[in-house]
């Protein structure tokens, strides 16, 4: 499976974006996604992520109250809604994917076997 994250964007303290995650390829079996996030010099750090059905979701601490992940998948999409953001938000985000069937999301980078390229989201004080 294919992934392409979009609608990062500099914005400032307290604004909202909405990213997306665009899947082609391989989508006919059940997979997970998660985002993580990458600041500058760190590792990626896991963010959200999604069961293939959309039932079970799971959010770092960091971002709960926040943010809101979702799919669409008839449009095979997955969003990311961020709300509130703040200037430790500023990364660079990448979409991941991951066949399974079950509704337990797990917050592994290891586990993911799909990336996207990333997005860069920038916040301002």
């Amino acid at each position: 499976v294919q992934l392409q994250a979009s609608g990062g964007g500099l914005v400032q303290a307290g604004d909202s974006l909405r990213l997306s995650c665009a899947a082609s390829g391989r989508t006919g079996p059940r997979y997970a996604v998660g985002w993580f996030c990458r600041a500058q010099g760190k590792e990626h750090v896991f963010v959200a992520g999604i069961s293939f059905s959309g039932n079970s979701t799971y959010y770092a601490d960091s971002v709960k109250g926040r943010f809101t992940i979702s799919r669409d998948n008839a449009k095979n999409m997955v969003y990311l809604q961020m709300n509130s953001l703040k200037p430790e938000d500023t990364a660079v985000y990448y979409c991941a994917a991951r066949f399974s069937a079950s509704q337990t999301v797990v917050t592994g980078r290891r586990y993911y076997a799909y990336w996207g390229q990333g997005t860069q989201v920038t916040v301002s004080s």
